[in-house]
């Protein structure tokens, strides 16, 4: 982040403690403090997935607009298309504060946030009043305190159904105990089926079919992979999304806040992530839709994830310390790769790295 400007301002931000300074811009981007990115449409970087036509690949994680407050002017910075939540059946704290840490020289971020949201009534309310056209999909989880944590996710897709483009089911924020035990096989089963029908149900209904996706952690074993992969494609599942946070601590350079429980994020999880992308769309084969995650911090980061198999990118972490430029800058990186590569389309990178982002060891 090379702009003065932006980096005043994220040194003042930084002033303020981590989840502080994330209110602020969310307040920012409510307010039109922060620049609209000028949208000349580049058709190359346009892509259909799942059905669904996203004006460019790169957008917002879920986890920064857990709420549904900013996702139409997170479209106007930049991003083709932005995931609200998580968000559950009802509202809920979250884990104790301070639950949010930066690892500033190794431009990461650590959260243990829980799924803190104000519940489906409070984001579907926001996303009713949001454009029919808008790209938003709908990240959706349980409670902490569920009884019946399939049913949450079960009442998520009937809650948002209307106002959602995509749904994606989290099981794999390691910061609701027990939650990442929904990736074993057989109760990945129950979910999924669960899921699906009420998405199918809900679709014969209102004759619109909305994707839903499968949001999965970077923390899987190959027997993991393989469970997740034949389950994704017994029940016809419209695609993954790899990965969410890590657990894993390794190589970084602040010690002391690694230290710190809850999930890690940004740049060192690119290279881990980027391979667990690969082997799980070696496992799919090429038609299931994958959308990757961890550690996109430029135009560069964000093609290697499509050389490594994904059709789609989103990021979060890596704004924290490049700004809310970053989307705006990295859709123009992706053109000028264009330019420079002579493709007719992004989606020419993908796979063109895949044996090599499959067989990293990480």
């Amino acid at each position: 982040m090379n702009n003065p400007f932006a980096n005043l301002a994220r040194r003042g931000l930084f002033l303020f403690d981590p989840e502080a300074a994330h209110g602020l811009s969310i307040k920012a981007l409510k307010t039109g403090l922060v620049p609209s990115c000028p949208r000349g449409q580049d058709m190359r970087l346009a892509q259909t997935v799942a059905g669904l036509v996203f004006p460019n690949p790169i957008g917002m994680a879920a986890g920064y607009d857990k709420n549904a407050e900013v996702p139409e002017a997170l479209l106007k910075i930049g991003f083709g298309f932005t995931e609200i939540g998580t968000v559950t059946p009802r509202p809920q704290s979250g884990n104790d504060k301070p639950r949010i840490f930066r690892l500033v020289e190794d431009e990461a971020v650590i959260n243990r946030l829980g799924f803190n949201n104000e519940g489906h009534g409070a984001a579907l309310a926001r996303l009713k009043a949001c454009s029919r056209d808008a790209l938003i999909g709908v990240n959706i989880g349980a409670n902490k305190d569920s009884a019946d944590r399939i049913g949450d996710y079960v009442s998520g897709i009937h809650t948002f159904y209307a106002v959602a483009k995509y749904f994606t089911a989290n099981i794999s924020s390691p910061n609701t105990p027990g939650l990442r035990d929904l990736q074993a096989r057989e109760s990945l089963a129950t979910l999924l089926s669960a899921v699906l029908a009420a998405r199918d149900e809900e679709a014969s209904r209102s004759n619109r079919r909305v994707p839903v996706f499968l949001k999965i952690a970077p923390d899987l074993t190959e027997e993991g992979m393989d469970d997740i992969a034949a389950e994704a494609l017994a029940q016809d599942l419209d695609g993954l999304i790899v990965s969410n946070t890590t657990l894993s601590r390794d190589g970084l350079k602040d010690q002391a806040q690694a230290k710190e429980a809850g999930g890690l994020s940004g740049k060192p999880l690119f290279e881990k992530s980027t391979a667990v992308l690969a082997r799980m769309r070696k496992r799919v084969g090429p038609d299931l839709p994958i959308i990757g995650v961890g550690g996109v911090s430029s135009a560069e980061t964000a093609a290697e994830k499509i050389r490594a198999g994904a059709d789609l990118v989103q990021l979060y972490s890596c704004m924290v310390y490049e700004g809310p430029a970053l989307p705006g800058r990295i859709v123009r990186g992706l053109s000028d790769l264009c330019d420079r590569e002579g493709l007719t389309s992004i989606r020419d990178l993908r796979d063109s790295r895949l044996d090599y982002w499959a067989e990293r060891k990480v």
